[in-house]
């Protein structure tokens, strides 16, 4: 006798929200910093467009995004292998907006057996303090909860870019679309693994 389909659902996202994430991610590696709207500003007198004001935040905050992975590093040393392909992720997303990141994460080796220098507050990310991000919070010392609190932040930035994509023009959104899809895959990632 077969047994009926289980009719539970599973608590992450199904295989097609997966497939439009790594879908989206690919269309980022095609978008570029500077396309249709790059010199509007100077056709315009020096007045920046929404699309330039759109794309200087989304580099700001894709750093402070980046700053609280190093956060985490800095705290749980222990998670290096598992957010390093996240993390270089976000840091093509800073680059793809513009904005000048980081390449080394505090848990890298440094050359020469130097130590890195270590940076101001690793609770609290610089510009995400400064910026009022909701992600701003201290790194919490739980190794589970510094997790969740990382892909609190990546869907909380996700969510930000979707609403966002109707007030900027296409390149410029399907930048946003692109990254805002990273985005969620790496809720994803982060949230799979803490169960």
């Amino acid at each position: 006798m077969p047994y009926p389909p289980s009719q539970r659902r599973s608590p992450g996202p199904r295989r097609r929200s997966l497939l439009a994430s790594a879908a989206g991610a690919a269309l980022l590696t095609a978008c570029s910093p500077g396309s249709d709207d790059a010199s509007r500003a100077e056709r315009d007198g020096g007045a920046p467009s929404a699309a330039e004001r759109s794309r200087a935040r989304a580099a700001r905050d894709s750093t402070a995004l980046l700053e609280r992975y190093d956060a985490v590093l800095a705290v749980h040393p222990a998670f290096a292998v598992r957010l390093a392909p996240l993390r270089a992720e976000v840091l093509r997303h800073v680059e793809a907006f513009g904005g000048a990141g980081t390449t080394a994460s505090p848990s890298a080796p440094s050359p020469a057996g130097t130590s890195p220098s270590p940076s101001p507050s690793p609770s609290v990310p610089p510009s995400a303090a400064a910026s009022g991000q909701p992600f701003a919070a201290p790194v919490p010392a739980d190794p589970r909860a510094a997790l969740a609190a990382l892909a609190a932040a990546e869907r909380t930035l996700a969510d930000a870019r979707t609403t966002q994509l109707l007030g900027v023009p296409g390149e410029q959104a399907r930048l946003l679309a692109s990254v805002a899809a990273a985005g969620a895959a790496h809720v994803y990632l982060l949230t799979e693994g803490a169960q």
